[in-house]
């Protein structure tokens, strides 16, 4: 089953690559304390103001919990490499948290890019409307209904089938709806919201002009944070499908799958650590707190 495959490869990495097990080791380590006190004092910072959160600091609250869940899930991970990949209960509550709160943080930075946008290129038209609390809080709800149900029927799934037929392509299915699509739409906003700035840039007052400069520099951060974190693992889930499908070689096989793996997903784990850069641009509080 694709599970304890991946266990395996826990284990092969222990015997074939002990120092970048130990290497990976201790990042998760430091992972796990930067990300717990930087999304601890985010939620500390968002949730104890005195004034009623709006649209954008609702769904940055959110990506605060996902990421500091994303954090909390790296015990299980330590243990599992300090088991060597022996510790196959680990790699089912890792498997789990990880994809629930990897696809919580991709949708709700997306959020947050399309909040910006909106703000921004839509501030006097009927569409800036969305940005209420209410709004933010059921789109909320959505995302961690939809990461929960979907990652749930996916480990499900890999657990009552063995067969790599029907796992492969629900990853790269997962990948799509989950990933692919939200990239595209931080890019395009992006690339939307440059535009209209460049366009406007002397119709505007000073002051706007700098909070808006503030928008596009968030998309940035987010679009930065898209690809260190997510697509590397993503690219690598890709190339396992491509070479099943085309060469017919099963997952895990190989130095390469099992050193890219463990990389991958030890960057995708790396977002717990880098997204309070993305909170810094949604409220001065948060950046007042750092300092």
């Amino acid at each position: 089953p694709y599970l304890p495959r991946s266990a395996h490869l826990d284990a092969e990495l222990y015997e074939d690559f002990y120092a970048v097990w130990v290497s990976l080791l201790v990042c998760n380590c430091l992972m796990l304390a930067v990300g717990v006190v930087l999304n601890s004092l985010a939620l500390y910072v968002f949730c104890g103001g005195s004034t009623p959160p709006s649209a954008s600091v609702v769904y940055t609250i959110n990506l605060a919990v996902a990421d500091l869940l994303v954090a909390l899930s790296l015990p299980a991970r330590i243990a599992l490499y300090h088991s060597g990949g022996r510790c196959t209960a680990c790699s089912y509550v890792h498997t789990f948290s990880y994809f629930v709160n990897m696809y919580c943080s991709i949708l709700f930075l997306t959020s947050i890019c399309v909040d910006r946008y909106l703000a921004v290129v839509h501030a006097s038209s009927t569409l800036h409307r969305c940005r209420t609390t209410g709004t933010a809080k059921c789109v909320s709800a959505v995302v961690w209904v939809v990461a929960v149900v979907v990652t749930y029927s996916f480990q499900t799934t890999a657990l009552e089938s063995g067969s790599t037929c029907i796992v492969l392509p629900a990853l790269v299915y997962l990948s799509v709806l989950e990933f692919l699509l939200p990239l595209l739409a931080v890019v395009g906003f992006t690339l939307r919201l440059a535009c209209f700035l460049s366009s406007n840039q002397g119709l505007m007052p000073q002051q706007s002009r700098a909070r808006r400069a503030r928008a596009v520099r968030l998309l940035a951060a987010v679009l930065v944070v898209f690809t260190i974190c997510f697509t590397p693992f993503h690219i690598r889930q890709l190339l396992v499908y491509l070479r099943f499908r085309v060469r017919g070689e099963r997952p895990g096989e190989g130095v390469g799958h099992v050193l890219a793996y463990h990389i991958t997903i030890t960057l995708s784990s790396l977002n717990s650590c880098l997204d309070p850069v993305v909170y810094c641009f949604v409220t001065d509080s948060f950046k007042r707190a750092w300092r």
